[in-house]
């Protein structure tokens, strides 16, 4: 599985509708393998307190969860973790590296 990560719109932790074949693909994986485990990283941009922030990501994360478990996967297979702002991917205060900020991504 190659796609590990989720982006997500500002402010949102919906998962959009491109994602959700990224997603389907590995509850199939989980399914398949009934001792694997995953951990789902939520993260966020800079913008928002650090509070609001570790919130947004942990939301995030557990819109990747219930998707997952609504394909059939069982919720004890699956960890979720925030890590807020506190993980950037992209460096940087503007719309490009915030974009790549807002994410959750499989482990």
């Amino acid at each position: 599985l190659r796609q590990r990560v989720v982006y997500f719109d500002y402010d949102q932790d919906r998962l959009k509708p491109e994602y959700q074949a990224i997603v389907a693909c590995h509850s199939k994986y989980l399914r398949d393998r009934p001792a694997a485990r995953l951990r789902l990283e939520g993260h966020a941009d800079e913008r928002g307190t650090r509070e609001y922030n570790m919130a947004l990501g942990e939301r995030r994360a557990n819109a990747v969860r219930d998707f997952l478990v609504l394909q059939g996967v069982d919720a004890s297979m699956i960890e979720v973790v925030s890590y807020g702002e506190e993980r950037p991917q992209a460096m940087g205060s503007n719309e490009s590296a915030y974009a790549q900020n807002r994410r959750a991504e499989v482990k």
